[in-house]
Order: C-alpha cells, then structure tokens, then sequence
C-alpha cells in the first residue's frame, strides 16, 4: 500500500472542516477496521479498509454535487484503486456492481454509523446498551435521522449476506470503545 494512514487523515483535514463529519469518518473508520476482520477473512488488510472508511466522504463538505469523484480521483492518484473503487460503489447512484467484500463492508457500514450515532444522541446513556431491537425500532421511523437511507443500510446488509441485528450489533460493539471520542457516551439525563 503507497497511501499511508497519515495521508489518508490529512487529506480528509485538507477537504473536511466540520467536527461532525470528521467524526463520522472516524466511526466508519473505526467499523471498517474491525469489518475486515469479521468479513473480510485472514489476508484482509485492515489498515485499507480503514483507510477506505476514513476518506469515502472527504470530498463531500466541499464538493457536494461532485461527491465521490474528487477523494476517487485522489486515491487513483496515490494508486489506490482498490479503496478507490470500494468509495465509487458507496455512490449507489453510480450503479456499480461490488468487486469485493471491501465494496460491501463500507455501504453496509456507512449508513448505519451515521445512524447508531443519531440514536446514541438521543439517548440518557448513548452506546452503552444501545441493542439491535431498538435501532430497528428507530429505523422505521421515518422521522428520525431522516436523512439516513434505511434502503441502503438493509443493501449493504444483504449483500454481505449477515443479519440486519448481528451487524447493528457487530457495529454498536466496535463503537463502543470510542464512546468518549465519538461523543456519543450520552446525555447523561
């Protein structure tokens, strides 16, 4: 791998301002690292799935309507056209077809991250004992996290072929730990 981790946070620094999408990029981050273990068997190597998580949304602040093409651009650049590829199919308006379990593991993991941390906002005790049941209670509420594409989450899902509550599970488990970082500890009330 020519891209190392370093480069990859810069870049993101370079092109995101906003704490809360830093933070996201962080979580997807931090699930793609432990995804590569869960799904990505023996020679997946964790550190690109984490890169893969960490960049997918740089370009987004700055260049919405371009939104993944410049941070593609600049991974084919650094040649990376492994994690390059894996943040093109996270664009599901593109229509790609996933190559590799990589592809599967950021659109099954980016959606929900931004949504097990709205959930963990609105909650006296965040992550602690945030359980699958609730999370998809939540999800059908169109209301909440509005934003969120639940048809995206359930894709990504599908296509790494795992239950829905054994990934939201999986998912609450890797957060966990960076509870205080992520602010998502709750509120306390």
């Amino acid at each position: 791998m020519s891209l190392t981790y370093e480069q990859a946070v810069a870049q993101l620094h370079a092109w995101t301002e906003t704490d809360s999408l830093r933070k996201h990029a962080r979580a997807v981050e931090i699930a793609m690292r432990a995804a590569a273990g869960r799904y990505g068997g023996e020679d997946a190597d964790a550190e690109r799935w984490a890169i893969a998580g960490l960049v997918h949304d740089a370009d987004y602040e700055k260049w919405p309507e371009e939104h993944p093409r410049r941070i593609v651009d600049w991974l084919r650049e650094q040649g990376e056209e492994e994690i390059a590829y894996a943040v093109s199919f996270h664009q599901t308006q593109w229509g790609l077809p996933p190559k590799t379990v990589m592809d599967k593991a950021l659109l099954a993991c980016d959606e929900l991250a931004g949504f097990l941390i709205a959930c963990c906002l609105v909650r006296p005790d965040g992550i602690a004992s945030l359980a699958p049941k609730s999370v998809k209670k939540k999800m059908k509420d169109k209301a909440f996290a509005a934003k969120v594409d639940r048809d995206i989450i359930r894709t990504g899902v599908e296509l790494l072929g795992v239950d829905l509550g054994e990934h939201v599970q999986f998912m609450v488990d890797a957060l966990r730990p960076h509870a205080e970082e992520l602010e998502i500890e709750g509120t306390g009330k």
